[in-house]
């Protein structure tokens, strides 16, 4: 569980995640998707493949890459899809949070 929860909290290993859900990918396919750099998706695949929740399989000098068992891939697409009661006027502490309104207590709706 703590391995997971490490890996989610990242705001970016969460999109990367996310877009291996919808289906398997090389790091500069992520790259590119997420506008990220190589160097940073490869950091962040590194530690979702040393936490066991992604695998990768190489394909020549190409690695691509996708969730490490199909119940994980199933248990974090119920996970995406919970309806979480969050109190929308309780503040964000996320100083980097990127939902609109967040900060001020508005939902951003």
């Amino acid at each position: 569980m703590q391995r997971l929860g490490r890996a989610m909290a990242d705001p970016t290993r969460s999109r990367i995640l996310l877009s291996l859900l919808a289906c398997p990918a090389h790091p500069a396919e992520l790259a590119n998707a997420l506008d990220l750099t190589r160097s940073n998706v490869s950091n962040h695949l590194g530690c979702l493949r040393d936490c066991g929740i992604v695998v990768a399989t190489h394909e020549g000098r190409q690695a691509l890459y996708e969730i490490a068992d199909p119940h994980l891939a199933r248990t974090l697409t119920e996970l995406v899809e919970v309806k979480l009661a969050v109190d929308a006027d309780a503040p964000c502490l996320d100083v980097a949070c990127e939902v609109p309104g967040c900060h001020d207590g508005r939902s951003g709706a």
